[in-house]
Protein backbone atom coordinates (compact mmCIF):
# COMPACT_ATOMS: atom_id res chain seq x y z
CA UNK A 1 0.00 0.00 0.00
CA UNK A 2 1.42 3.38 -1.01
CA UNK A 3 1.97 6.09 1.54
CA UNK A 4 1.51 9.82 0.96
CA UNK A 5 5.18 10.20 0.18
CA UNK A 6 5.19 7.38 -2.33
CA UNK A 7 2.64 9.46 -4.21
CA UNK A 8 4.69 12.65 -3.88
CA UNK A 9 7.73 10.84 -5.26
CA UNK A 10 5.78 8.99 -7.99
CA UNK A 11 7.67 10.53 -10.96
CA UNK A 12 10.88 9.23 -9.47
CA UNK A 13 9.39 5.79 -8.84
CA UNK A 14 8.32 5.53 -12.48
CA UNK A 15 11.93 5.79 -13.61
CA UNK A 16 13.61 4.03 -10.69
CA UNK A 17 16.85 3.35 -12.56
CA UNK A 18 17.55 7.01 -13.17
CA UNK A 19 19.82 8.91 -10.82
CA UNK A 20 18.32 12.37 -10.43
CA UNK A 21 20.14 15.64 -9.85
CA UNK A 22 18.47 16.54 -6.54
CA UNK A 23 15.31 14.59 -5.69
CA UNK A 24 13.17 15.08 -2.58
CA UNK A 25 14.27 13.17 0.53
CA UNK A 26 11.29 12.37 2.74
CA UNK A 27 11.01 10.61 6.08
CA UNK A 28 8.46 9.48 8.65
CA UNK A 29 8.27 12.80 10.52
CA UNK A 30 7.05 14.62 7.42
CA UNK A 31 4.33 12.04 6.87
CA UNK A 32 3.21 12.24 10.49
CA UNK A 33 2.73 16.01 10.29
CA UNK A 34 0.80 15.73 7.02
CA UNK A 35 -1.43 13.04 8.51
CA UNK A 36 -2.14 15.39 11.41
CA UNK A 37 -3.39 17.95 8.91
CA UNK A 38 -5.66 15.35 7.28
CA UNK A 39 -6.95 13.98 10.58
CA UNK A 40 -7.79 17.46 11.86
CA UNK A 41 -9.23 18.41 8.43
CA UNK A 42 -6.99 21.48 8.46
CA UNK A 43 -6.23 21.30 4.75
CA UNK A 44 -6.85 24.88 3.66
CA UNK A 45 -4.19 27.60 3.68
CA UNK A 46 -3.07 28.74 7.10
CA UNK A 47 -3.25 26.61 10.21
CA UNK A 48 -1.05 25.38 13.06
CA UNK A 49 1.61 23.82 10.84
CA UNK A 50 2.16 27.14 9.05
CA UNK A 51 2.66 28.93 12.36
CA UNK A 52 5.04 26.27 13.70
CA UNK A 53 7.02 26.08 10.46
CA UNK A 54 7.55 29.83 10.63
CA UNK A 55 8.74 29.51 14.24
CA UNK A 56 11.16 26.76 13.15
CA UNK A 57 12.65 29.05 10.50
CA UNK A 58 12.99 31.92 12.95
CA UNK A 59 14.73 29.73 15.51
CA UNK A 60 17.07 28.07 13.02
CA UNK A 61 18.22 31.23 11.28
CA UNK A 62 18.14 33.66 14.19
CA UNK A 63 15.65 35.99 12.50
CA UNK A 64 12.72 37.57 14.32
CA UNK A 65 9.98 37.06 11.75
CA UNK A 66 9.29 34.46 9.06
CA UNK A 67 6.39 34.40 6.61
CA UNK A 68 5.76 31.10 4.82
CA UNK A 69 4.80 31.67 1.19
CA UNK A 70 4.11 29.77 -2.02
CA UNK A 71 7.62 30.14 -3.51
CA UNK A 72 10.92 31.95 -3.26
CA UNK A 73 9.89 34.03 -6.28
CA UNK A 74 6.74 35.22 -4.51
CA UNK A 75 8.86 36.11 -1.46
CA UNK A 76 11.06 38.40 -3.57
CA UNK A 77 7.95 39.96 -5.12
CA UNK A 78 6.50 40.65 -1.68
CA UNK A 79 9.79 42.17 -0.50
CA UNK A 80 9.87 44.57 -3.46
CA UNK A 81 6.22 45.47 -2.89
CA UNK A 82 6.92 46.22 0.77
CA UNK A 83 9.52 48.76 -0.37
CA UNK A 84 7.16 50.35 -2.93
CA UNK A 85 9.53 49.59 -5.78
CA UNK A 86 8.25 51.04 -9.04
CA UNK A 87 9.05 52.57 -12.45
CA UNK A 88 11.56 55.15 -11.21
CA UNK A 89 13.56 52.68 -9.13
CA UNK A 90 16.51 50.45 -10.03
CA UNK A 91 17.06 46.94 -8.69
CA UNK A 92 20.57 45.49 -9.04
CA UNK A 93 20.32 41.74 -9.42
CA UNK A 94 22.96 39.04 -9.74
CA UNK A 95 23.01 37.87 -13.35
CA UNK A 96 24.21 34.35 -12.61
CA UNK A 97 21.05 32.91 -11.06
CA UNK A 98 17.68 31.32 -11.75
CA UNK A 99 15.05 33.58 -13.35
CA UNK A 100 13.04 33.56 -10.12
CA UNK A 101 15.53 36.06 -8.70
CA UNK A 102 14.92 38.53 -11.53
CA UNK A 103 11.30 38.11 -12.63
CA UNK A 104 9.80 39.94 -9.61
CA UNK A 105 11.67 43.11 -10.63
CA UNK A 106 9.52 43.16 -13.74
CA UNK A 107 6.35 42.18 -11.85
CA UNK A 108 6.96 45.41 -9.91
CA UNK A 109 7.34 47.41 -13.12
CA UNK A 110 10.84 48.41 -12.06
CA UNK A 111 14.22 48.66 -13.78
CA UNK A 112 16.76 45.86 -13.54
CA UNK A 113 20.52 46.06 -13.82
CA UNK A 114 22.31 42.72 -13.95
CA UNK A 115 25.66 42.33 -12.19
CA UNK A 116 28.28 39.73 -13.12
CA UNK A 117 29.87 37.30 -10.70
CA UNK A 118 33.33 37.43 -9.19
CA UNK A 119 35.47 34.31 -9.67
CA UNK A 120 35.92 33.40 -5.99
CA UNK A 121 32.35 32.59 -4.96
CA UNK A 122 30.65 32.80 -8.40
CA UNK A 123 28.31 35.34 -6.78
CA UNK A 124 27.68 39.08 -7.22
CA UNK A 125 30.85 41.10 -7.81
CA UNK A 126 30.84 43.96 -5.25
CA UNK A 127 33.15 46.12 -7.38
CA UNK A 128 30.89 45.92 -10.42
CA UNK A 129 27.88 46.51 -8.19
CA UNK A 130 29.26 49.78 -6.89
CA UNK A 131 30.28 50.88 -10.38
CA UNK A 132 26.73 50.24 -11.61
CA UNK A 133 25.23 52.22 -8.72
CA UNK A 134 27.58 55.15 -9.32
CA UNK A 135 26.74 55.17 -13.03
CA UNK A 136 23.02 55.17 -12.25
CA UNK A 137 23.42 58.13 -9.90
CA UNK A 138 25.46 60.01 -12.50
CA UNK A 139 23.01 59.42 -15.35
CA UNK A 140 20.30 61.85 -16.42
CA UNK A 141 17.55 59.21 -16.54
CA UNK A 142 16.04 60.25 -13.21
CA UNK A 143 16.29 56.75 -11.73
CA UNK A 144 17.03 55.93 -8.10
CA UNK A 145 19.12 52.92 -6.95
CA UNK A 146 16.88 51.17 -4.42
CA UNK A 147 17.48 47.42 -4.04
CA UNK A 148 20.31 44.88 -4.30
CA UNK A 149 19.50 41.17 -4.87
CA UNK A 150 22.59 39.01 -4.29
CA UNK A 151 22.26 35.22 -4.58
CA UNK A 152 24.10 32.48 -2.69
CA UNK A 153 24.70 30.23 -5.69
CA UNK A 154 24.50 26.46 -5.13
CA UNK A 155 24.74 27.15 -1.38
CA UNK A 156 27.97 29.18 -1.54
CA UNK A 157 27.63 32.44 0.42
CA UNK A 158 28.11 35.73 -1.40
CA UNK A 159 30.37 38.42 0.09
CA UNK A 160 27.60 39.87 2.23
CA UNK A 161 29.88 42.04 4.34
CA UNK A 162 30.92 44.05 1.29
CA UNK A 163 27.47 44.03 -0.30
CA UNK A 164 25.84 45.26 2.93
CA UNK A 165 28.48 47.98 3.25
CA UNK A 166 27.67 49.20 -0.27
CA UNK A 167 23.94 49.11 0.50
CA UNK A 168 24.51 51.18 3.64
CA UNK A 169 26.69 53.68 1.76
CA UNK A 170 23.98 54.36 -0.83
CA UNK A 171 20.97 53.93 1.50
CA UNK A 172 19.70 50.84 -0.34
CA UNK A 173 17.72 47.73 0.63
CA UNK A 174 19.21 44.22 0.43
CA UNK A 175 16.88 41.38 -0.58
CA UNK A 176 19.11 38.40 0.11
CA UNK A 177 18.25 35.47 -2.15
CA UNK A 178 19.13 32.45 -0.04
CA UNK A 179 16.85 30.12 -2.01
CA UNK A 180 19.72 27.66 -2.55
CA UNK A 181 21.62 28.17 0.68
CA UNK A 182 19.45 27.25 3.66
CA UNK A 183 21.90 25.88 6.23
CA UNK A 184 24.91 27.81 4.89
CA UNK A 185 26.76 30.43 6.93
CA UNK A 186 28.97 33.43 6.18
CA UNK A 187 31.26 34.67 8.93
CA UNK A 188 29.34 32.42 11.31
CA UNK A 189 25.94 33.94 10.47
CA UNK A 190 23.21 32.08 8.59
CA UNK A 191 22.57 33.11 5.01
CA UNK A 192 19.21 34.79 4.68
CA UNK A 193 19.77 36.73 7.91
CA UNK A 194 22.21 39.30 6.46
CA UNK A 195 19.82 41.38 4.36
CA UNK A 196 16.83 43.56 5.15
CA UNK A 197 14.89 40.60 3.80
CA UNK A 198 15.95 36.99 3.39
CA UNK A 199 14.40 34.67 0.81
CA UNK A 200 14.16 30.88 0.97
CA UNK A 201 12.84 28.32 -1.49
CA UNK A 202 11.43 24.90 -0.64
CA UNK A 203 10.98 23.71 -4.20
CA UNK A 204 11.15 19.95 -4.73
CA UNK A 205 14.86 20.01 -5.65
CA UNK A 206 16.09 22.13 -2.73
CA UNK A 207 18.03 20.86 0.29
CA UNK A 208 14.71 20.60 2.12
CA UNK A 209 11.33 20.83 0.45
CA UNK A 210 7.67 21.48 1.13
CA UNK A 211 6.89 20.14 -2.36
CA UNK A 212 6.55 23.76 -3.46
CA UNK A 213 6.97 26.79 -1.27
CA UNK A 214 9.18 29.55 0.03
CA UNK A 215 9.56 32.06 2.83
CA UNK A 216 10.41 35.67 3.53
CA UNK A 217 12.30 36.48 6.72
CA UNK A 218 13.02 39.86 8.27
CA UNK A 219 13.86 41.47 11.58
CA UNK A 220 11.37 44.29 10.95
CA UNK A 221 8.05 43.49 12.69
CA UNK A 222 6.01 46.05 10.77
CA UNK A 223 7.28 44.69 7.44
CA UNK A 224 6.51 41.10 8.46
CA UNK A 225 2.97 42.10 9.42
CA UNK A 226 2.47 43.85 6.09
CA UNK A 227 3.94 40.85 4.23
CA UNK A 228 1.31 38.61 5.86
CA UNK A 229 -1.38 41.05 4.79
CA UNK A 230 -0.18 41.28 1.19
CA UNK A 231 0.27 37.51 0.84
CA UNK A 232 -3.35 36.85 1.86
CA UNK A 233 -4.90 39.03 -0.86
CA UNK A 234 -4.52 42.15 1.32
CA UNK A 235 -7.85 41.45 2.97
CA UNK A 236 -8.87 44.17 5.42
CA UNK A 237 -10.40 43.42 8.81
CA UNK A 238 -14.11 43.14 8.13
CA UNK A 239 -16.80 40.43 8.27
CA UNK A 240 -17.05 40.66 4.48
CA UNK A 241 -14.27 40.72 1.89
CA UNK A 242 -12.82 44.22 1.93
CA UNK A 243 -9.67 45.26 0.08
CA UNK A 244 -7.94 48.65 0.20
CA UNK A 245 -4.90 47.61 -1.83
CA UNK A 246 -3.85 44.95 -4.31
CA UNK A 247 -2.66 41.75 -2.66
CA UNK A 248 -1.47 38.30 -3.69
CA UNK A 249 -2.51 34.70 -3.10
CA UNK A 250 0.95 33.76 -1.86
CA UNK A 251 0.49 31.98 1.48
CA UNK A 252 1.73 28.43 2.07
CA UNK A 253 -0.87 25.78 2.85
CA UNK A 254 -1.10 23.96 6.17
CA UNK A 255 -0.40 20.60 4.47
CA UNK A 256 2.81 21.77 2.82
CA UNK A 257 3.95 23.47 6.02
CA UNK A 258 3.57 20.09 7.74
CA UNK A 259 6.09 18.65 5.30
CA UNK A 260 8.36 21.60 6.06
CA UNK A 261 8.18 20.99 9.81
CA UNK A 262 9.43 17.46 9.33
CA UNK A 263 12.12 18.58 6.92
CA UNK A 264 13.44 21.22 9.32
CA UNK A 265 14.17 18.48 11.83
CA UNK A 266 16.64 16.85 9.43
CA UNK A 267 18.08 20.00 7.84
CA UNK A 268 21.46 19.80 9.57
CA UNK A 269 21.70 16.14 8.60
CA UNK A 270 20.89 17.01 4.98
CA UNK A 271 23.67 19.63 4.97
CA UNK A 272 26.08 17.02 6.33
CA UNK A 273 25.02 14.53 3.66
CA UNK A 274 25.37 17.04 0.81
CA UNK A 275 28.78 18.11 2.02
CA UNK A 276 29.79 14.43 2.18
CA UNK A 277 28.66 14.06 -1.45
CA UNK A 278 30.91 16.95 -2.39
CA UNK A 279 33.92 15.35 -0.70
CA UNK A 280 33.32 12.08 -2.53
CA UNK A 281 33.42 13.93 -5.84
CA UNK A 282 36.56 15.82 -4.80
CA UNK A 283 38.37 12.56 -4.02
CA UNK A 284 37.23 10.98 -7.27
CA UNK A 285 38.28 13.89 -9.49
CA UNK A 286 41.61 14.35 -7.70
CA UNK A 287 42.62 10.91 -8.92
CA UNK A 288 41.77 11.78 -12.52
CA UNK A 289 43.36 15.21 -12.28
CA UNK A 290 46.58 13.46 -11.31
CA UNK A 291 46.33 11.57 -14.62
CA UNK A 292 46.06 14.69 -16.75
CA UNK A 293 42.60 16.21 -16.33
CA UNK A 294 41.97 19.59 -14.68
CA UNK A 295 38.41 19.57 -13.34
CA UNK A 296 37.74 22.30 -10.78
CA UNK A 297 35.16 23.00 -8.08
CA UNK A 298 33.39 25.96 -6.54
CA UNK A 299 35.81 26.96 -3.77
CA UNK A 300 34.73 27.46 -0.15
CA UNK A 301 36.61 30.30 1.57
CA UNK A 302 37.62 30.17 5.24
CA UNK A 303 34.83 32.60 6.23
CA UNK A 304 32.12 30.51 4.54
CA UNK A 305 30.35 27.23 5.19
CA UNK A 306 28.31 26.05 2.21
CA UNK A 307 25.45 23.59 2.42
CA UNK A 308 26.77 22.25 -0.93
CA UNK A 309 23.20 22.03 -2.21
CA UNK A 310 24.59 21.03 -5.59
CA UNK A 311 28.13 19.92 -6.39
CA UNK A 312 29.24 22.00 -9.36
CA UNK A 313 32.36 21.46 -11.47
CA UNK A 314 34.16 23.43 -14.18
CA UNK A 315 35.39 21.54 -17.24
CA UNK A 316 37.37 23.84 -19.55
CA UNK A 317 38.12 21.90 -22.78
CA UNK A 318 41.40 23.82 -23.17
CA UNK A 319 42.69 22.23 -19.96
CA UNK A 320 41.00 18.83 -20.27
CA UNK A 321 42.21 17.38 -23.58
CA UNK A 322 39.21 18.83 -25.38
CA UNK A 323 36.74 17.31 -22.92
CA UNK A 324 33.74 19.60 -22.36
CA UNK A 325 30.94 19.79 -19.84
CA UNK A 326 28.55 18.70 -22.61
CA UNK A 327 30.64 15.58 -23.25
CA UNK A 328 30.21 14.67 -19.57
CA UNK A 329 26.53 15.60 -19.39
CA UNK A 330 25.58 13.62 -22.50
CA UNK A 331 27.64 10.60 -21.43
CA UNK A 332 25.97 10.55 -18.01
CA UNK A 333 22.55 10.90 -19.65
CA UNK A 334 23.22 7.76 -21.71
CA UNK A 335 23.69 5.98 -18.40
CA UNK A 336 20.43 7.44 -17.00
CA UNK A 337 22.26 9.88 -14.75
CA UNK A 338 20.98 13.45 -14.63
CA UNK A 339 23.47 16.32 -14.71
CA UNK A 340 22.68 19.91 -15.62
CA UNK A 341 24.58 22.97 -16.93
CA UNK A 342 25.04 25.83 -14.49
CA UNK A 343 22.46 28.62 -14.61
CA UNK A 344 22.34 30.52 -17.88
CA UNK A 345 23.01 34.15 -16.83
CA UNK A 346 20.10 36.56 -16.93
CA UNK A 347 21.92 38.90 -19.31
CA UNK A 348 22.01 36.04 -21.86
CA UNK A 349 18.30 35.27 -21.58
CA UNK A 350 16.20 36.32 -24.61
CA UNK A 351 13.45 37.70 -22.36
CA UNK A 352 15.91 40.18 -20.80
CA UNK A 353 17.50 41.37 -24.03
CA UNK A 354 18.44 45.04 -23.69
CA UNK A 355 18.58 45.08 -19.88
CA UNK A 356 21.68 46.85 -18.59
CA UNK A 357 24.51 44.54 -17.58
CA UNK A 358 27.86 45.09 -15.89
CA UNK A 359 30.24 42.23 -16.46
CA UNK A 360 33.70 40.90 -17.11
CA UNK A 361 32.72 37.58 -18.64
CA UNK A 362 32.91 35.51 -15.44
CA UNK A 363 29.34 34.17 -15.49
CA UNK A 364 29.57 33.57 -19.25
CA UNK A 365 32.62 31.38 -18.65
CA UNK A 366 30.95 29.56 -15.77
CA UNK A 367 27.85 28.82 -17.82
CA UNK A 368 29.86 27.62 -20.81
CA UNK A 369 32.04 25.27 -18.75
CA UNK A 370 30.05 24.42 -15.62
CA UNK A 371 28.07 21.32 -14.74
CA UNK A 372 25.98 20.32 -11.71
CA UNK A 373 26.35 16.68 -10.71
CA UNK A 374 23.84 14.45 -8.86
CA UNK A 375 23.81 15.78 -5.31
CA UNK A 376 20.77 14.35 -3.54
CA UNK A 377 21.08 13.65 0.16
CA UNK A 378 19.62 10.20 -0.53
CA UNK A 379 22.37 9.09 -2.95
CA UNK A 380 23.51 5.56 -2.15
CA UNK A 381 26.88 3.86 -2.48
CA UNK A 382 25.48 2.00 -5.49
CA UNK A 383 24.47 5.33 -7.05
CA UNK A 384 27.98 6.70 -6.62
CA UNK A 385 29.44 3.48 -8.06
CA UNK A 386 27.29 3.99 -11.18
CA UNK A 387 28.23 7.67 -11.47
CA UNK A 388 31.94 7.03 -11.03
CA UNK A 389 31.93 4.04 -13.40
CA UNK A 390 30.25 6.13 -16.10
CA UNK A 391 32.66 9.01 -15.63
CA UNK A 392 35.68 6.70 -15.56
CA UNK A 393 34.55 5.09 -18.80
CA UNK A 394 34.48 8.51 -20.48
CA UNK A 395 37.79 9.66 -18.99
CA UNK A 396 39.60 6.45 -19.99
CA UNK A 397 38.35 6.88 -23.53
CA UNK A 398 39.57 10.48 -23.57
CA UNK A 399 43.00 9.49 -22.25
CA UNK A 400 43.32 6.76 -24.89
CA UNK A 401 42.44 9.27 -27.59
CA UNK A 402 45.02 11.69 -26.23
CA UNK A 403 47.75 9.03 -26.18
CA UNK A 404 46.87 7.93 -29.70
CA UNK A 405 47.03 11.52 -30.93
CA UNK A 406 50.39 12.13 -29.26
CA UNK A 407 51.88 8.95 -30.68
CA UNK A 408 50.72 9.85 -34.18
CA UNK A 409 52.34 13.26 -33.89
CA UNK A 410 55.72 11.72 -33.11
Amino acid sequence: MRTIFDIINLPFLEEAEKIWLSPPHMGQQEENFVLQAFESNWIAPLGPHVNEFERDLESYNGVKHAVALSSGTSAIHVALTLEDIGPKDVVFCQSFTFCGSANPIFYAGSNAVFIDSEPDTWNMDPDLLEQAIEDTLASDEGLTPKVIIPVHLYGMPAKMDRINAIASKYNMIVVEDAAESLGSTFMGKKTGSWGDYGIYSFNGNKIITTSGGGALVTSKPEKAKEALHLATQARDEAPHYEHSKIGFNYRMSNVLAGIGRGQMRVLDLRVKQRRANFQRYVTFFENWNNLGLNIRFQIEKSDSHSNRWLTAILVDPANNMGLSREDIRKHLLKHKIEARPLWKPMHQQPVFKGVKYYGRGVSDYLFENGLCLPSGSNLTDDNFDRIFEALSELFKMKLRQQKKQLSSEF
